[in-house]
């Protein structure tokens, strides 16, 4: 969520950054420099870093709900999290269905083995020739 409140105020950054293009909004009578944006800007964050000072009640039901908000996205996410696992996780591990006697261990296997490895297959891999030391011979 933060993620996105900051993609949103960068993307209105750059739009009002970008030059518009046309010969009308040159005019120099309704043209706001840079300077006098920036100076607007830090005037406004100078009067919000005061804003608890004038209005305390509104600065702490404002930190509430703030917090509220947090629990619930984290309470969110956890489930969203949850979901995901149980939808996406794969049906069957490969683990054995349990001890006899349990009903995992009297349960029909799902599907039958496909035995489709060949006695090449099963074969080990080639490790070369087994060199023998010769304790007569220094390494």
């Amino acid at each position: 969520m933060f993620f996105l409140l900051r993609l949103a105020f960068w993307l209105g950054i750059v739009l009002v950054l970008l030059p518009t293009g046309s010969a009308q909004h040159g005019a120099t009578d309704g043209e706001v420099h840079a300077a006098d944006a920036i100076s607007a800007a830090s005037a406004t964050v100078h009067d919000l870093r005061g804003f608890c000072a004038r209005e305390p009640n509104a600065c702490s039901v404002g930190s509430e709900i703030a917090t509220n908000m947090g629990y619930r996205a984290q309470a969110g996410a956890k489930m969203l999290y949850e979901f995901l696992s149980e939808v996406l996780a794969p049906r069957e591990t490969g683990s054995l269905g349990g001890e006899a006697g349990t009903a995992a261990g009297n349960a029909a296997p799902l599907r039958d083995s496909q035995n489709t490895l060949t006695p090449a297959d099963l074969a080990p891999a080639w490790h070369g020739p087994v060199v023998h030391k010769d304790p007569r011979r220094p390494i």
